[in-house]
């Protein structure tokens, strides 16, 4: 459609002219529209609408839950106990991995993870865990600033949480954030720019597909008169026929068959528009890179930082998965000791995860041959516990 603006003397109408006259079209850049930070916002765009969020979320939740735990004192390792009986069935519908997945999950998305125990027992131990999403959550702050209470909001119902007891019913596990006293930042907040600009390259990609995105070509009329302008019934009709015969997936390759005074100008790809796809690799690079995958590991070409494949995922788990295992591991391991009355340590099993096999073989045999350590300084070297005579 074109539009014409004729401006007379002060106070004069402004007035259409004819649809099929010459055509004069501006392109610009419009204000740029962001996703927003609140955790619907960027889980929707940023998990469930972007495939390389939705791999960094389940690979780094999904491996972190697998990483298996050790519960000891000062004195020993524990292979059984109730903390670890609570831990491996934390409740009905929910397996140990199940549940710690869930919780970094929303560690993820939102900087903030909650678990909740329940069905608390005569002795007042807790005979469940369960993961509260951290969208429903809001901190209640006290006049010198500590949270006093969480208030859990579901269908319009509110639960109060009260914080002021010796023991508190809600663990509250955060992400650094410099600007926040309450909650924390989430590397999918950090990732939001670039997850923008991923989404709006894939929307580009599939408007290209589904109808050429903008015209491959210009439809040109030279009339017999010399006049460069149709009649509207001339005009209406060729519109109707591109719409009907030539857009569209259906219609990719169909040939056109033009009338007489009718000339067709084909049009190139820009160099602008031949960068949208190495701007969508670099976007889902940042992606990764804000989340601490490395993108070998996701399959993102034009990264070379680690020599193989083994070595990318070690500093994976290194870098991403055990930092945030022991970060999780100390708040759990604390809140559960106030219910227990003991002073319980919660780590992570470093044996016990595949891709440290290598170098925790070297370390083992390292510390075995050293023949200048105490037997109580390699255990301890090694994580491990003091023995009981000691």
């Amino acid at each position: 459609m074109v539009l014409q603006i004729f401006k007379a003397s002060k106070g004069a109408s402004e007035k259409k002219s004819s649809a099929v006259a010459g055509v004069v079209a501006f392109q610009g850049a419009g204000r740029v529209a962001w996703t927003g930070q609140d955790t619907a916002s960027l889980t929707r765009n940023g998990f469930v609408g972007n495939p390389v969020g939705f791999r960094c979320v389940k690979m780094i939740a999904e491996a972190a839950a697998a990483v298996g735990l050790v519960l000891s004192d000062a004195e020993r390792r524990y292979e059984a106990h109730p903390m670890l009986g609570l831990l491996a069935r934390p409740n009905g519908a929910q397996g140990r991995a199940d549940l710690l997945e869930a919780l970094f999950g929303q560690l993820l998305l939102s900087g903030d993870g909650y678990l909740e125990a329940a069905g608390l027992d005569e002795a007042g131990l807790p005979q469940e865990l369960f993961v509260l999403r951290s969208d429903r959550m809001r901190v209640v702050p006290g006049a010198d600033g500590w949270p006093v209470a969480y208030e859990y909001a579901v269908g319009g119902k509110k639960h109060r949480f009260d914080m002021r007891g010796e023991v508190k019913p809600v663990l509250h596990v955060k992400l650094f954030h410099p600007a926040d006293d309450h909650y924390g930042l989430s590397p999918m907040a950090a990732a939001q720019k670039a997850m923008d600009v991923h989404n709006s390259a894939s929307a580009w990609s599939k408007a290209l597909l589904d109808n050429a995105a903008r015209p491959s070509g210009a439809i040109v009329y030279k009339g017999a008169d010399g006049m460069g302008s149709m009649a509207e019934d001339q005009y209406d009709r060729l519109v109707d026929e591109m719409e009907s015969h030539h857009q569209g997936a259906r219609n990719a390759g169909r040939p056109m068959l033009l009338e007489g005074g009718l000339d067709w100008k084909p049009m190139g790809f820009s160099p602008s528009d031949m960068e949208f796809q190495k701007t969508k690799e670099s976007a889902a690079r940042e992606i990764a890179l804000a989340f601490g995958v490395p993108p070998m590991l996701l399959g993102l070409p034009g990264d070379a930082a680690y020599a193989n494949y083994a070595e990318a995922n070690r500093a994976f788990y290194r870098q991403t998965v055990l930092p945030l295992v022991g970060k999780l591991c100390g708040a759990l391991g604390n809140w559960l000791s106030d219910y227990y009355g003991e002073v319980l340590s919660l780590k992570a099993d470093l044996d016990s995860v595949p891709a440290l096999s290598v170098e925790r073989e070297s370390q083992w045999r390292r510390v075995a041959n050293a023949g200048f350590l105490t037997d109580a300084e390699k255990r301890a070297m090694l994580g491990l516990p003091a023995t009981a005579d000691e």
